[in-house]
């Protein structure tokens, strides 16, 4: 995978390889600069099933409430389209707190989902790390329009869906 476009752009304009984007947080340990890097890498640990990853990028003083059984099966489960990043507030390299507004939209038991969120990351000892949903309590991950068989899949690979994320479906 190293040579493919990182999951976290196949959305974007920006298209970079996983090898130039998240891999050197994921499997390499080295710290993402800013909060948006790092709500980035985590969309791509899910996509890549590393619940490791996840766990460790927690802040220290919410691991306690993570389920990794949970987690571990969303993301097995899921078909991951792709990530938009909505909004940045602060998280810059020279901050200690900051927002990313984003839409993770993936396929679930054949159903398309746009999951919008809006998380808090805080810098602790030189570290990003996600601290919490600091989103609106009211509204829900929001279904999506289901593409069609013979459309072009949403996750940006060139193939008609039903050859792509759809296959499974």
């Amino acid at each position: 995978m190293t040579d493919a476009i990182c999951p976290c752009r196949v959305t974007d304009a920006d298209k970079r390889d996983y090898a130039d984007c998240c891999k050197p947080f994921i499997e390499e340990g080295k710290a993402p600069a800013t909060a948006e890097a790092l709500m980035r890498s985590r969309y791509t640990a899910f996509v890549r099933n590393d619940i490791d990853y996840l766990e460790e990028t927690l802040a220290p003083g919410t691991r306690h409430d993570f389920d990794r059984k949970s987690i571990t099966h969303w993301a097995k489960q899921s078909q991951w389209l792709g990530l938009e990043i909505l909004s940045t507030e602060n998280g810059g390299e020279d901050e200690d707190s900051g927002y990313v507004e984003f839409v993770a939209s993936f396929v679930s038991e054949g159903q398309r989902y746009d999951h919008r969120e809006r998380s808090l990351f805080n810098k602790i000892d030189g570290r990003w790390y996600f601290q919490e949903e600091a989103n609106r309590k009211n509204e829900p991950v929001v279904k999506g329009k289901q593409p069609g068989r013979n459309d072009p899949c949403p996750c940006g690979s060139g193939k008609k869906f039903k050859k792509c994320c759809g296959a499974a479906a």
